[in-house]
């Protein structure tokens, strides 16, 4: 497992690449923030985590162990793109555990400082949806940073009739100015 990379993986150099392309910026791996997030985006106060399917455990279902040996505890059933090996499940069950239960901690962590999280999972940026993921993530980053940046309606700050004797219509005359006399 040491040959396993956890930075400038290909998924996330597709990532890094498709948003680039659509003109954000970011920073890669912030070691200030709770989990290291893949890239950072402070403009938009967003982390995005881009999640290997096997080693997140993407689409898993946590099932209760069948065992004798494993009372109270909960094994994980395989899906389409994470697949569980058959020799030695249980450290592979434990290890894909702990990372979900770790990710989903750091995202929270993320949440109280007032981050946005985003994950992508592997799957997601195959050939086949790439585009339809890119062009996803940049709509939630526009919404996002709308939603942070929205001006306040002039409603809530002046009631009807306040606005109404203060705002001219195009064809009013402009009031006279006073007559002042300087000395």
């Amino acid at each position: 497992m040491a040959a396993i990379k956890s930075k400038d993986t290909k998924p996330e150099m597709i990532m890094r690449r498709g948003l680039w392309k659509r003109g954000f910026r970011y920073r890669l791996n912030h070691k200030r923030l709770p989990g290291h997030p893949d890239l950072v985006l402070r403009k938009y106060r967003t982390c995005i985590f881009v999640n290997g399917c096997f080693w997140h455990g993407h689409k898993c279902s946590l099932t209760p162990d069948p065992s004798p040996k494993g009372e109270g505890r909960t094994g994980l059933e395989s899906s389409v793109c994470c697949k569980i090996p058959k020799t030695n499940r249980e450290f592979w069950v434990s290890k894909i555990r702990r990372n979900m239960e770790r990710d989903k901690e750091e995202q929270r962590k993320l949440a109280a400082m007032g981050w946005h999280c985003i994950t992508v999972w592997e799957c997601e940026l195959k050939p086949a949806k790439r585009e339809e993921t890119l062009e996803s993530i940049a709509f939630t980053l526009n919404h996002i940073y709308l939603q942070d940046h929205a001006v306040m309606p002039r409603k809530a700050w002046k009631n009807d009739e306040e606005e109404a004797d203060d705002m001219l219509v195009a064809a009013e005359d402009l009031p006279e100015p006073e007559e002042t006399t300087i000395f």
